[in-house]
C-alpha cells in the first residue's frame, strides 16, 4: 500500500484556503489534484514561476500543513489561473493529513486507486496526461550513464518535468536501471547533472528506443534553464 500512496494523484476538486508566508489573511483556492509531490490548483493570486514560496495550506478547518512549494507551472483554463505546484518540503506527518482528508472527503479516489490501474494513478510510465505536473516539450542533448553496465549513451531530451524526463536513444536500457544524465544547453554553461531510475522503456523505430527516467532529487533550478530553451 506505501508504494501506491506515493504515486497515486487524486482528483478531489475541493475548496480550499492557503496563506503565503507573511500574510495576514487567507486565500481562496481550488485544489483540482494532489498527492505527495504536488497539487494542481486554481488561485486568484499571482505566483511567480519557477520560484519557491512557504504557505500554509487549510484543507478545512480541522487540517492544514506548512509547506514549501515550486512554482513549476501555469496556464489560463476557462479564464481562471490554474497552478501546479511541488512540495520542495512536505514532512511524512503532513502527507498523511493529506491522505486522511482525501481518505475522509472521497474515498471512492483512494479505493479506485487499489482497484484499478486507472487515470487516478501517475504511474510515470508511457508519456500521458495523467501526471499532476505538466510535461514541457524541449530538444537538448543528453548524456547518460547506465550505473550497472558503466556505458556512456548519448540521447536526445524530448520532455522534461520537475521530477522526471523523456529521451530518445539509439539503445535500450533496462526498467529499473539507475542512471546519471548530463543535459547540455546552447548557453554552453556548466550541463545539468542529475540521477534517476530508468521506469519505462520502448523500442519506436529503428534503432531508436524511448525511455523514461524518473528522477531522484530534482535541481529545480536546474531544470528551469531547460524550460527557458
Amino acid at each position: 500500500m506505501q508504494d501506491l500512496r506515493k504515486i497515486t494523484r487524486w482528483q478531489i476538486n475541493q475548496p480550499a484556503k492557503i496563506r503565503l508566508e507573511g500574510a495576514v489573511r487567507d486565500a481562496d483556492c481550488h485544489i483540482k489534484d494532489i498527492n505527495f509531490r504536488g497539487m494542481q490548483i486554481i488561485l486568484g493570486l499571482k505566483l511567480f514561476l519557477d520560484s519557491y514560496i512557504n504557505l500554509r495550506l487549510i484543507l478545512s478547518p480541522e487540517v492544514s500543513l506548512d509547506v514549501q512549494v515550486w512554482v513549476a507551472w501555469h496556464k489560463t483554463i476557462d479564464g481562471q489561473n490554474t497552478y501546479g505546484l511541488y512540495f520542495s518540503k512536505i514532512n511524512d506527518e503532513d502527507k498523511d493529513k493529506i491522505y486522511a482528508f482525501v481518505y475522509k472527503n472521497v474515498p471512492n479516489k483512494v479505493l479506485g486507486s487499489f482497484f484499478n490501474s486507472s487515470p487516478n494513478v501517475d504511474d510515470a510510465q508511457e508519456p500521458q496526461d495523467r501526471r499532476i505536473f505538466q510535461r514541457f516539450d524541449v530538444k537538448l542533448p543528453a548524456k547518460l550513464l547506465d550505473t550497472n553496465t558503466g556505458d556512456e549513451i548519448m540521447a536526445e531530451i524530448s520532455d522534461i518535468s520537475a521530477k522526471g524526463m523523456g529521451l530518445k536513444l539509439n539503445r535500450e536500457i533496462k526498467v529499473n536501471t539507475p542512471v546519471e544524465a548530463w543535459v547540455y544547453f546552447p548557453d554552453k554553461g556548466e550541463p545539468l547533472y542529475t540521477r534517476g531510475l530508468a521506469v519505462w522503456s520502448k523500442l519506436s523505430g529503428a534503432a531508436e528506443y524511448r525511455l523514461g527516467i524518473d528522477l531522484e532529487k530534482a535541481d529545480l533550478m536546474g531544470l528551469s534553464r531547460a524550460l527557458r530553451h
